[in-house]
């Protein structure tokens, strides 16, 4: 009689982890970008009270407030969140997104307010975040 293989060839393991291995290399790089990209979006959705206050301060006022103050915020330091560690309202009414927590020289993102015809349109200037990072509406 002869005798039935059972289980896998070490042939067979071996090109299963070698698969493994290359989608891995793939996939691994990619999920840390969409992680980073998840805590840049954070900031920007702290930011939306900034951008308000900035907004109807410029509608009130005729001008840009040049402090968190001006714009009625609270201080730069005490709009935190898990990796933001302040909002503030600058020159022009740009507002100054700081992050903890990010891969190395990305630590600021700015968003440049813009009027048009009676309404505040918003730009990203990268301040340092690279491009990869930003989410879409900022590209």
């Amino acid at each position: 009689m002869k005798s039935m293989q059972k289980g896998f060839t070490l042939i067979e393991l071996m090109i299963v982890i070698a698969i493994l291995g290359i989608l891995m290399a793939i996939a691994i790089p990619a999920y840390q970008d969409y992680t980073v990209r998840a805590k840049v979006s954070e900031g920007i959705s702290l930011a939306g009270a900034a951008k308000t206050a900035v907004a109807e301060t410029y509608m009130s006022n005729n001008a840009y407030p040049e402090t968190n103050t001006a714009a009625g915020l609270p201080a730069s330091d005490t709009i935190k969140g898990n990796n933001v560690s302040g909002v503030l309202v600058g020159t022009a009414g740009a507002i100054t997104i700081t992050y903890t927590g990010l891969p190395s020289g990305n630590t600021t993102l700015i968003l440049k307010p813009t009027v048009n015809a009676g309404s505040v349109s918003w730009t990203c200037n990268t301040g340092n975040i690279e491009d990869k990072y930003l989410p879409s509406n900022c590209r």
